[in-house]
């Protein structure tokens, strides 16, 4: 994939990729993996115990290609698929200029880390965009269908100090048993998680 790597950033065309998943499904579905229910429902999303490389290969693997191209801007899924460990995420946006990060689907492991995950998203404000993972039939996975609660967590998590609330409207939680709490970021930041980012990326227009 190099030449259409450098073909995309010769062209300003932003790669959006997603590599590895969370950290639980690499791990023995039983009773100390945290996401054991939602293993349980989806027994094929995981990968342990079989053969694929390890997470940290995976990862690793990525980066060497995002290194590779430095011209070329990579917006690396779910917090760079690694939002379990915000300071190795921003070892890496500090490592690699050219990558950035959405938050789609992983407000349940943000929101776990309130202080932590406000700091990440003021160092990084001009990096981060915001992401649902979510579709109009993702009726399977609650916090992945297009409905107004689906929005209202995510907004309850960006721009308030609420603690101890849901993270998916759903009468379970879907990825593990926890609550989330709200960074309360200020305008300045959520305009351009929200909007900025992505339209810089993709040529639009700022607001």
């Amino acid at each position: 994939f190099g030449p259409m790597f450098e073909e995309a950033g010769a062209l300003g065309i932003p790669i959006f990729e997603h590599t590895a998943d969370p950290d639980a499904f690499f791990t023995p579905i039983n009773r100390f993996n945290e996401r054991w229910e939602e293993l349980a429902h989806h027994p094929n999303w995981s990968f342990y115990d079989k053969d694929y490389p390890t997470k940290p290969e995976l990862l690793a693997a990525r980066n060497r290609n995002i290194q590779r191209h430095p011209k070329t801007h990579f917006v690396c899924l779910h917090v760079a698929n690694h939002p379990e460990d915000l300071d190795e995420v921003s070892s890496w946006l500090d490592s690699y200029p050219n990558m950035h990060c959405e938050l789609a689907a992983r407000i349940g492991e943000l929101g776990r880390q309130p202080r932590r995950a406000r700091k990440f998203f003021e160092d990084y404000q001009d990096r981060i965009m915001f992401g649902t993972d979510a579709s109009p039939n993702g009726t399977a996975t609650p916090q992945q269908i297009l409905i107004p609660e689906m929005y209202h967590c995510y907004f309850r998590f960006l721009e308030t100090l609420d603690e101890y609330f849901d993270y998916a409207p759903a009468p379970t939680p879907p990825q593990g048993r926890w609550e989330i709490s709200g960074v309360g970021l200020p305008d300045s930041i959520l305009k351009k998680v929200y909007h900025n980012n992505a339209a810089k990326l993709l040529r639009l227009k700022a607001v």
